[in-house]
Order: C-alpha cells, then sequence, then structure tokens
C-alpha cells in the first residue's frame, strides 16, 4: 500500500505542478478581467454582463481542464460522462426550480 505512488516520476511530478501554475495564473487573470471591468465601467451594463459570462465559462473550462484533468482522452471518458451528466441536472433542476418560482409568483399575485 505504501508502494502504490512509487511510479511517479520527477518528470511526471514537475509536468503537474506546471498544470497547476497554468491553471492557477489563467484563473487569476480570469477574475481580474471582470473584477476591473465592474470596477472601471466602461461599457454598457449588457456588455459588462455578457463579458463577465463569457469569462466565467471560460474560466470552467480552465479548471475542468487544468485542476480536473478532464481532457478528450480515452481514460477521462467516464469522468467527462459524469461531469456532463452531474451539470445537465444542476441546470434542469435550478432551471424547473426558477421556473416554478416564477409560476406559483404568478399565480400568487394574480389573486
Amino acid at each position: 500500500m505504501a508502494n502504490a505512488h512509487a511510479h511517479i516520476s520527477a518528470e511526471d511530478h514537475s509536468h503537474g505542478v506546471k498544470d497547476y501554475v497554468i491553471g492557477f495564473v489563467l484563473s487569476v487573470i480570469l477574475t481580474a478581467i471582470p473584477f476591473g471591468v465592474v470596477m472601471y465601467p466602461i461599457m454598457s451594463k449588457s456588455a459588462t454582463l455578457v463579458t463577465i459570462l463569457l469569462f466565467a465559462v471560460v474560466q470552467v473550462l480552465v479548471h475542468l481542464r487544468y485542476f480536473l484533468h478532464l481532457d478528450r482522452s480515452e481514460a477521462q471518458r467516464n469522468n467527462v460522462f459524469a461531469f456532463a451528466f452531474t451539470a445537465m441536472v444542476i441546470v434542469l433542476l435550478v432551471g424547473l426550480s426558477l421556473w416554478i418560482m416564477f409560476s406559483i409568483h404568478t399565480v400568487m399575485m394574480a389573486k
């Protein structure tokens, strides 16, 4: 049991650290730019919102690639499917909950 990870070489370890550093730097950049857009408004509110959403999507992709190590390889196929299914369930849960709440609000305010 103690030798379970003994096959990892120094090259594999440094490659992992390199990925984490790249992911961290990209995450900081992808956080700082929307922060700057909000703190120093140079665009309209709708353009600011679109910018924030685009950077959020890119940051999710960076996290999936550099921190969760999800890619298109055969070895990661099950993990990618599990992530996609989880994301679909969350979107359905949140979306349908909002739909129900807005429907209830509409019915309650009509009376």
